[in-house]
């Protein structure tokens, strides 16, 4: 995560479990006036719309006073979906098993490209074992630029 994303998701994650909600991550996209703030949330019934609502409700007022990111952007609540984001180790170490999409800061010096589609095989100190195409590979969990599950239908 970013130094905002961080900033953001240690203010909000006890006001979202004051709420019975967890905190799955936070993205924002900087883009001038058209900047995303985008907030992930889940709990064990589920999200729906009205949850959104309720929680984008709640922590904007918390975004103004606090103001953790200077000048506009839109705020967007979402539940993390059927291709969830994967933004911590506990994380991946939820989901081993799953298929994940992931994107990396720069490419493995043993695998070429930044992108790849792999099983999450567990956990391994500060990375995750990912195995694709038969091969396992080791991959930093501070080299990953993002990552997301594999929706299975």
């Amino acid at each position: 995560m970013a130094r905002n994303d961080l900033k953001v998701h240690a203010l909000l994650a006890p006001v979202l479990e004051g709420m019975g909600y967890e905190l799955v991550g936070v993205e924002y996209h900087p883009n001038g006036r058209h900047s995303v703030l985008r907030v992930y949330i889940d709990a064990e019934a589920g999200i729906n719309v009205d949850d959104c609502a309720r929680v984008s409700h709640q922590i904007s007022g918390v975004l103004d006073v606090e103001d953790p990111i200077p000048g506009q952007y839109a705020l967007e609540v979402s539940s993390p979906g059927l291709d969830r984001p994967l933004f911590e180790a506990a994380h991946y170490e939820r989901f081993v098993g799953h298929k994940a999409k992931v994107r990396l800061v720069a490419p493995l010096p043993e695998r070429a490209g930044r992108k790849f589609t792999g099983e999450i095989k567990r956990l391994d100190g500060d990375a995750v074992v990912l195995e694709t195409e038969g091969t396992e590979y080791r991959v930093p969990l501070d080299q990953i630029e993002s990552a997301r599950l594999v929706a299975e239908l």
